[in-house]
């Protein structure tokens, strides 16, 4: 990767990954126009945000909206299960997580994936660090063994949580749960994306769980605008749905 600074302070940067050349413009070092406590690694979030766009794992459209499983109308659609299809971008996904687990929350005994989004990254980050690798189903079989969490975990494990997105939180944090009642120790969790919504930042704190992401809708707006995957009109409506997005419409 190449960086280069400007005389304002902005950075810019290049990135080639084989088939892709991400580039991420005019990021501040310094000024933020947001504040964001779960992203460790600002310029890692735009990068991230920019391979998400460029292979529809994202997909902004602020006119004509999608509507999600709760009945919200919602300009963005993400399903980070397509980055799996793409070696460059899942290898680079598997080492920015290593990395930043090692970073925030110390080398864990063990990687949980929370089922199914997160299984297959959760599994490349575990061979990552050298680690054993179990995956939470959001509830017991019924049938067989009736396991929730599959693989072997020894008792009183520390563990960090992979999760590829999180909206409210909610089916996150029920593996947490499941991890706990097993007597694992919860260090932490990462995930790909997060909306942002305070919700899931609520839900969060009262799980007492530190949640980091590897990139978030502030970062990715930032990023799809200065990039030309939306014009400043697409920001405006993107950036008022952000702010509720339970009424929102276009």
């Amino acid at each position: 990767s190449e960086k280069a600074v400007s005389a304002s302070g902005n950075t810019s940067a290049s990135e080639d990954l084989g088939f892709l050349a991400v580039r991420t413009i005019s990021f501040a070092l310094i000024k933020t126009l947001y504040f964001c406590p779960m992203i460790h690694d600002s310029f890692t979030a735009k990068k991230v945000a920019e391979f998400l766009l460029q292979i529809n794992a994202i997909k902004l459209e602020p006119k004509n909206p999608f509507t999600w499983a709760s009945g919200w109308q919602s300009p963005i659609y993400c399903d980070n299960r397509i980055a799996l299809s793409y070696p460059a971008i899942r290898n680079y996904l598997r080492e920015q997580m290593a990395k930043q687990i090692e970073e925030i929350y110390g080398k864990p005994d063990a990687i949980a994936g929370v089922a199914t989004g997160a299984i297959g990254l959760g599994a490349l980050v575990a061979e990552q660090l050298n680690l054993p690798f179990v995956y939470v189903r959001p509830k017991p079989k019924a049938y067989g063994r009736q396991n929730q969490i599959e693989g072997w975990l020894e008792p009183n494990s520390t563990v960090v949580v992979i999760e590829d997105l999180i909206s409210t939180g909610k089916s996150s944090l029920q593996a947490v749960d499941a991890l706990r009642d097993f007597g694992a120790n919860i260090k932490g969790m990462l995930a790909i994306f997060s909306y942002n919504f305070p919700v899931a930042q609520d839900n969060f704190e009262l799980s007492k769980v530190q949640l980091n992401t590897l990139s978030n809708y502030e970062h990715l707006l930032e990023q799809a605008l200065e990039s030309g995957h939306i014009n400043a009109t697409d920001a405006e409506l993107l950036k008022s749905w952000r702010l509720s997005p339970e009424t929102w419409k276009p």
